[in-house]
């Protein structure tokens, strides 16, 4: 079981403050999440195949290369408003 000061150095990283009885309850909970954790790491995983996703589908996606548009004064029509070139927008700050 984590002791009290181990609880509280942990919220301190993750920047918690926790009322004393917080504390306690935390105490349980997190060494449970551990003793977990522990068992976990005693599983035999010596000569699995590492796998990053168990569905088996793949990125079908396009990659992402960049296009100079050929038809840039006829997109730039569809802007209600336009400066220096730029589709011109509200300014959000």
């Amino acid at each position: 079981m984590l002791t009290a000061e181990e609880v509280l150095k942990i919220a301190g990283l993750a920047r918690l403050e926790l009322r004393p009885d917080e504390v306690k309850k935390f105490q349980k909970e997190l060494s449970t999440v551990l003793d977990y954790v522990a068992d976990l790491q005693k599983v035999d995983t010596e000569g699995l195949e590492i796998v990053s996703s168990v569905t088996g589908l793949e990125n079908v996606q396009r990659l992402d290369v960049p296009v100079v548009a050929e038809n840039r004064d006829q997109i730039m029509e569809n802007a209600p408003e336009i400066k220096d070139g730029f589709y011109k927008v509200k300014a959000i700050l």
